[in-house]
């Protein structure tokens, strides 16, 4: 009979290796949870927001809107610093707003990630006038 002897290690699975996240992966992860706050009209300042119209337009350039457009992220092993440019929808309460999407990005990346969130500065660089028409018609117009 052969004897088998379990080899037994005082680490969890778990902790045997090394994880990486990509700045990339948590600027997705940032961008998506403040596109979920009530009162973000979007993402970047309109400047960026129409050089991603056009991009997106170019045969070649890839489809749909950047997932990462406004956002800019520093990622340590452990924590993540976060910088978002937004631009709101007339009439909510903009500190309400910002509160609200700190909240929704720390979540997020902190559930997702597994990094803590040092901190999430918040540039308003616009407010989405009602009259102002969506940057989606304009492009129909155009075209």
């Amino acid at each position: 009979m052969t004897e088998i002897t379990a080899v037994r290690r005082s680490d969890a699975p778990a902790s045997r290796g090394r994880t990486t996240v990509a700045d990339v992966v948590v600027e997705k992860i940032a961008g998506m949870a403040a596109r979920d706050v009530r009162g973000v009209y979007a993402l970047g300042s309109g400047f960026a927001r129409s050089m991603g119209s056009m991009r997106e337009r170019m045969s070649g350039a890839g489809s749909g809107k950047s997932a990462t457009r406004g956002v800019s992220v520093e990622v340590g092993e452990k924590q993540a610093a976060i910088d978002l440019e937004i631009v709101v929808d007339y009439g909510v309460s903009i500190t309400d707003v910002a509160g609200e999407v700190r909240e929704n990005v720390i979540s997020a990346v902190e559930r997702m990630a597994g990094r803590e969130v040092v901190e999430v500065n918040l540039m308003v660089s616009d407010v989405k006038l009602p009259d102002e028409e969506d940057e989606g018609e304009e492009r129909q117009r155009i075209q």
